[in-house]
């Protein structure tokens, strides 16, 4: 009796370690690449002030069922976005943080799901491997640390939020679907319980918030996912029946039916044309807002954005042997997670590259995907890395090895890149001293090490992984502690682990400076605009922006703005304004010198406010653009 006490007090022992680790790990992670400096930056135009303004415009109006940006309305997007960052508003105050808060918590919750995941597939089996247990450590590393998950988890806008609802809902879907034991061949078609499992019942929950983050792309990628996962491993019919997928539909309709009445009722065909019409149907058929790139325009995003473990993408998929359906169809429900994984990567990538509008953010929900196939990748053991029992040397298999080396390669590529980055940058017009501004931080040069450094010993632990590997292995051995069956090892470990660290030092000692120096050049003189306009401006008086739109300066200066990409039409408008007014009057107008000379506007006219370039405050009197008349002439 001590004895299996003992043993039970050992088990216990090992789940609180793993508990406390999991959490440990999870916390780090997400803190380093979503919360730490979240709010140091200022907005970035164009698209993130757009989200923040019409949340804050939500309170201001007290309207949260139409969303509302520079006095017209926004239906760009549903309002779970708007709530959220409104909500963080009111607890936080109006700020950077609140902004991008959402986002940041969403990216986290989604990567905290898929590391239950990964652990939940890895102790599928009796007696999981060492292998197995690092599974979801190197899973969750992979989604919080690459270029597209980072990007859009910090920052407010509803990209994050989309992939937050649409991963959790397909990861919560393979739970429930490897947790809920198939129906007989008597009776496939009806599911053994009358209750809906829980995770189906979070599957649905998450649909419908993924409808309410961005429409009806939040239904249509899972639903795509999920029936051709379903339709390969041939349960279509009875999965559907064990989801009990009538009551889903329910649900989901009665938590997103409500505002999408609202909204139309309160906007009418105004709301169903742009949003429907223009941001949904039109999107996906024609090219919106010149947003258009080749057919392979994807195929780039993600070997950048999901850079370094997108090099290991084609043999991940590989080694599924996908091609090999009736050995799928034979295994345990959890264990088709790499398939499960694989139609959630293609049905995304698929998606968006027959839509005609392209944008880099559209692939980010199958980041998670992703991450799961080249985790499986990176813990698997290879038949053929097996250390004999006469020696410990061990060879890497040659798949392995080639994508090792054009590891290193992509590395080196990069570093060359980074050290001459400045001589590539275009003069910006909103920020024309950023590439001597880069050059003169020395940031550059630091990335191009970080990038030269992980080159280096990336391309020596390929060099001599055997000795590596065999070091680590000896004092196990000897220690007589069973950490791999059968002595199998993968180096995936040691590639896994360069690519980590490597990374993460580039994030954080070359990428974060670099976003602070083009926050320094791009937005902060906007933010410094806006704060003058909020002590200058006049009762009545109208802002004008010409040249740039610049959204970030309706936030910060909680004032309309209107835009003008044209001098001339800035001239016709002030023209226009001036015979309309019965008195003389002012306004307010940002822009290069050039372009307020375009618009009739003369250094004798005005007085100047603000002279940072590319910019200049200045307020006019509407009187110059008044018609002369006889008598003034004379």
């Amino acid at each position: 009796m001590p004895t299996l006490l003992s043993k039970i007090s050992m088990v216990k022992h090992k789940k609180n370690i793993g508990l406390i680790l999991a959490i440990i790990w999870l916390t780090v992670i997400g803190a380093i690449a979503f919360l730490w400096n979240l709010g140091s930056i200022n907005l970035i135009d164009e698209t993130e002030p757009l989200f923040a303004e019409a949340s804050r415009q939500m309170i201001v109006r007290g309207d949260w069922i139409t969303p509302y940006f520079n006095e017209q309305t926004r239906f760009d997007k549903p309002p779970l976005i708007y709530w959220l960052q409104a909500i963080a508003y009111l607890l936080i105050g109006v700020n950077e943080w609140a902004v991008r808060l959402p986002s940041a918590l969403s990216a986290i919750g989604l990567i905290a799901l898929l590391f239950y995941t990964l652990n939940k597939f890895a102790n599928g089996e009796k007696q999981a491997s060492f292998n197995q247990k690092i599974l979801p450590f190197f899973g969750s590393g992979m989604l919080a640390f690459n270029l597209e998950t980072i990007a859009w988890g910090r920052s407010g806008v509803s990209d994050m939020l989309l992939t937050g609802c649409m991963g959790v809902a397909l990861l919560a879907f393979f739970l429930g679907y490897a947790e809920t034991k198939p129906a007989t061949i008597h009776d496939e078609n009806k599911p053994e319980k009358s209750e809906v499992n829980l995770w189906y019942l979070a599957f649905y929950i998450f649909i419908a918030l993924g409808i309410l983050a961005k429409g009806p792309v939040g239904i249509v990628l899972p639903g795509l996912t999920i029936s051709l996962f379903l339709l390969y491993v041939g349960q279509f019919k009875s999965v559907l029946a064990e989801m009990q997928a009538i009551r889903g539909l329910l649900i989901i309709l009665f938590i997103t039916l409500p505002w999408y009445i609202l909204v139309t009722w309160a906007n009418g065909q105004e709301y169903l044309n742009s949003f429907f019409g223009y941001h949904n149907f039109e999107r996906f058929t024609s090219v919106v807002n010149r947003h258009s790139a080749p057919w392979y325009f994807y195929f780039i995003v993600v070997l950048l954005g999901f850079a370094p473990w997108s090099l290991y993408l084609p043999l991940a998929i590989a080694r599924l042997k996908w091609w090999q359906r009736t050995y799928w169809q034979r295994q345990p429900r959890i264990q088709q997670l790499g398939l499960f994984a694989l139609f959630w990567f293609i049905g995304i990538f698929g998606f968006f590259t027959v839509a005609a509008t392209k944008l880099p953010s559209y692939v980010l929900p199958l980041m998670p995907a992703a991450a799961i196939l080249v985790a499986l990748l990176f813990t698997t053991n290879y038949p053929e890395n097996r250390v004999s029992e006469s020696s410990e040397e061990l060879a890497i298999p040659k798949s392995i090895l080639i994508n090792g080396w054009i590891n290193v390669v992509f590395w080196l590529l990069l570093a060359f890149a980074c050290f001459w980055v400045y001589s590539f940058l275009n003069n910006d017009p909103a920020m024309p001293n950023f590439a001597q501004a880069l050059q003169g931080s020395g940031v550059p040069i630091q990335g191009s090490i970080i990038l030269g450094a992980i080159a280096f010993i990336f391309g020596l632990f390929l060099l001599f992984s055997n000795q590596i590997i065999a070091a680590i292995l000896r004092p196990v051995k000897n220690l007589k502690i069973s950490v791999l069956p059968g002595n199998r090892l993968f180096p995936g470990y040691g590639l896994w682990a360069i690519n980590f660290i490597g990374f993460l030092a580039f994030f954080i000692f070359a990428l974060m400076p670099t976003l602070i120096v083009f926050d320094a050049e791009r937005q902060q003189p906007v933010r410094e605009m806006a704060a003058i306009l909020k002590e200058i401006k006049q009762p009545e008086e109208e802002i004008l922006m010409i040249a740039f739109e610049k959204p970030s300066l309706v936030f910060y200066s909680h004032h309309p703005v209107t835009f003008f990409r044209r001098s001339t039409d800035a001239l016709n408008y002030l023209k226009k304004q001036a015979a309309e007014a019965s008195s003389p009057n002012s306004v307010l107008i940002l822009g290069l010198a050039n372009k307020l000379e375009g618009a009739g506007v003369r250094s004798r006219d005005y007085q100047a406010f603000y002279e940072v370039k590319p910019y200049q405050l200045v307020r006019v009197n509407l009187e110059i653009f008044r018609p002369m008349t006889i008598s003034e002439e004379k």
